[in-house]
């Protein structure tokens, strides 16, 4: 490892028609980001590839057109408004799956941006909150950069890095940025409190990203033995761990231990973490395939979604053809909860959305992509009440999420049923 006075001396190393990789969420390494828009003038054609990241995604300014392009695995707030599908892109991949683009270079990398904590004695970094695809992008890059930091927390599981695997490096100091979910509505606690009810005692627990899965946790702090095997986890899991409610007693894969594969959060939730045995971080394609998954007691996947239509279609990563999120873990957990035993996938979402859209629909918006099938889905709930749709007809379906729909919206779902599927 060749230690560099400054990022733009250590982004230097960039070259024109290269692909590079950058560390996402909590771990977004913003300095090397900084370090890329200073070098940006010498270079043209750079693929950027990357989860979501955090902060202003300088790089997606139409003044760098020609030099940065953009491949989005999964589509954070920050580049929401960018996406044009040339320039910055979307590539819709189960979270599983990513580390094997890497790996077998069907996405090739020359360059791997990451953010680490410091060296340990024996010269061990970690990828500290994101290990997910980062640990696939170092093993398979060309040449690694990496911003050190004491205030990444030291992780422990498959994220270890060694300094011999680190090409450049800059050290710096600073607090990582907190990320904190948005306030519950009283829709959302009451979806927490209906959601609570499915889950019983000794469960293993996948939440996704929402305040919806966080109402969903915020109801479970009376409940017993609960276990996280989760592709993330942030603050209201937290509260759980410390109260009590988890203490992964009833798990079979790491027993003892809260597993996920990257992690996002405030203060309270870096500092938990760091060095403590009773937490790890795992690559995603461990974390997330379904054949792990299900070796667990009583999966519950608890994910929300953006809309569903009445035959279980559901959509979550688009609005009509404009992608807001990504595929994510979504469907890796939904089938790994199903094949647990005593497992149990679930869709949260509200009636409505804040603008008052109906959030269940006779047919998907033109152009939403589905990423839980009709034949996946099994739970819906809605402030409304709970619908349980597996094993149940197209027909019955229907009846089931009307009945949990908004009261306002109901006699307009069946009108548009009996026209779009009972005509002789």
């Amino acid at each position: 490892m060749k230690l560099l006075n400054s990022a733009k001396e250590a982004l230097s190393h960039v070259y024109s028609n290269s692909n590079v990789f950058i560390h996402g969420g909590d771990a977004t390494p913003t300095e090397l980001i900084n370090g890329l828009i200073e070098n940006a003038q010498r270079l043209n054609n750079v693929t950027l590839t990357h989860l979501h990241t955090h902060g202003e995604a300088k790089y997606a300014d139409t003044k760098y057109k020609d030099i940065f392009n953009i491949v989005n695995l999964f589509v954070g707030g920050n580049l929401r408004k960018y996406v044009d599908y040339d320039r910055i892109d979307y590539l819709p991949c189960f979270l599983s799956e990513i580390p094997n683009l890497f790996r077998s270079r069907q996405v090739p990398l020359d360059f791997a941006l990451i953010h680490v904590s410091p060296p340990d004695i024996h010269g061990f970094c970690t990828l500290g909150t994101s290990v997910d695809v980062a640990k696939a992008a170092v093993n398979s890059a060309k040449v690694v950069i990496a911003q050190i930091n004491p205030h990444m927390p030291r992780v422990h599981g498959d994220g270890f890095i060694h300094v011999s695997e680190i090409d450049y490096a800059i050290e710096i100091n600073r607090a990582l940025s907190d990320s904190h979910g948005s306030p519950l509505s009283e829709e959302d606690l009451k979806i927490g409190q209906l959601t609570a009810t499915l889950i019983e005692d000794g469960a293993t627990l996948q939440m996704g990203i929402g305040s919806i899965p966080d109402a969903v946790l915020s109801s479970l702090t009376n409940h017993k033995n609960l276990g996280i095997h989760t592709e993330m986890w942030s603050d209201g899991a937290l509260k759980l761990i410390k109260s009590g409610a988890v203490n992964n007693s009833m798990k079979n894969v790491h027993r003892g231990k809260t597993v996920s594969s990257f992690i996002v959060g405030g203060k309270d939730v870096h500092d938990f973490i760091n060095d403590n045995p009773s937490v790890i971080q795992l690559e995603a394609d461990y974390v997330n395939n379904p054949s792990i998954i299900k070796r667990n007691p009583k999966v519950c996947a608890i994910n929300s979604a953006v809309e569903i239509d009445l035959t279980g279609q559901v959509c979550a990563d688009s609005i009509g053809h404009h992608i807001i999120s990504g595929v994510g873990g979504q469907m890796d957990f939904m089938r790994g909860a199903s094949l647990s035993q005593g497992g149990k996938p679930i869709i949260v979402i509200n009636s409505r959305s804040k603008r008052g859209i109906p959030k269940i629909v006779p047919t998907l918006k033109n152009g939403a992509g589905v990423v839980t099938t009709r034949s996946h889905i099994h739970y819906v709930v809605t402030e409304f009440g709970i619908a349980n749709l597996y094993g149940k007809t197209l027909k019955q379906r229907a009846q089931e999420l009307i009945k949990i729909a908004h009261p306002e919206d109901r006699q307009e779902l069946e009108r548009k049923w009996h026209e779009l599927h009972c005509k002789l």
